[in-house]
């Protein structure tokens, strides 16, 4: 394994150290680490919390900003954050307006959010991301799991409540987003968790994973490596008819790299899935390429559609000042 870490038990508290310093015009760190939180703080406003584990950097702590996240929970590689986690994060930015968690169908997240919304004071809300089509359930979650879907919703609710949406009001719009947005991942390589030191999965030279989840959970199936474009086709298809749009809907389009996959090749990626999505007749109005939801170094992506409405697009373009989007 060949990774640049000092010692294993250290690389989460010295990333957020780093993370902390670089970006102490943006976020704070909380005591012991347990979060992240905007630096500047709006106590009239709804406040969003979420979190995870860690290895999907920038998921979620670069997405703590003005227009999106209040504060992000960090858990350990692939683990949920505690609830004490949770629950100080949100005693940290709650106000008036109450607490949302924006919470990703995998069990540990969801049970432990569950306990911090009893445990916390103030009002509190809950929104479940499930927007990956590839398996209904996987060794992690109950049903679909949430994944990069999770950017989309973050950033048009955190717009709302910029705006001064009420509690009521995000989650409604929350769960209009997710139900409008789905996903699907293919992954080239596996990862390696630092604390295994091997990767996760073996795929061959020749192999890759059509449908894989972000922590390396089987996908679909195994089969050979196709050209981008039969990849795309594929994932599109899923896609497209798990969504069942109206011909000429608009829609954000999400390229998303899992951590090991050059630029270069997410924008191909990318040009290949709108061509497609076109074909099935849908207007992809609005675009983002990168590397979002990651899964520590695997190379692969994940294509993202939400459907988009004028309130959502408007939402969509709202200004945003976070460490990983900025505009």
């Amino acid at each position: 394994m060949k990774k640049f870490i000092n010692s294993v038990d250290g690389v989460l508290a010295e990333s957020l150290d780093g993370f902390a310093t670089a970006h102490a015009d943006l976020v704070a760190l909380g005591p012991e680490r347990k979060f992240v939180r905007r630096r500047e703080l709006s106590p009239r406003k709804v406040a969003l919390v979420s979190g995870g584990g860690s290895g999907h950097e920038p998921l979620h702590a670069g997405f703590v900003g003005y227009g999106m996240l209040d504060a992000a929970c960090p858990g350990q590689v692939f683990t949920s954050p505690t609830p004490d986690q949770i629950v100080e994060a949100a005693q940290a930015v709650v106000g008036d307006a109450g607490v949302l968690f924006i919470v990703k169908n995998y069990a540990g997240d969801r049970m432990n959010f569950e306990m911090a919304a009893e445990i916390a004071e103030g009002r509190m809300a809950t929104i479940v991301t499930d927007d990956d089509v590839a398996v209904e359930s996987s060794t992690h979650s109950i049903g679909r799991r949430g994944v990069a879907g999770t950017l989309i919703v973050e950033k048009i609710v955190g717009a709302a409540a910029e705006k001064g949406a009420d509690l009521e009001g995000c989650v409604a719009l929350g769960e209009r987003v997710n139900a409008r947005t789905r996903s699907m991942g293919v992954a080239l390589t596996s990862c390696t968790v630092p604390a295994a030191g091997t990767p996760t999965f073996a795929l061959g030279e020749d192999e890759m994973e059509m449908g894989v989840g972000i922590h390396g959970e089987p996908g679909r199936r195994r089969v050979k490596l196709e050209r981008a474009d039969v990849i795309a086709d594929e994932m599109t298809t899923a896609i497209a008819q798990d969504l069942d749009a109206r011909d000429g809907a608009e829609a954000l389009l999400l390229v998303n790299g899992f951590g090991g996959t050059p630029t270069i090749e997410l924008y191909l990626m990318y040009n290949a899935a709108r061509r497609m999505l076109e074909k099935r007749g849908l207007r992809i109005a609005r675009s983002l390429v990168g590397s979002f939801v990651t899964s520590l170094d695997m190379a692969g992506c994940s294509l993202t559609v939400s459907l988009l409405d004028t309130e959502t697009t408007a939402l969509w373009d709202h200004p945003v000042r976070t460490a990983a989007l900025k505009w």
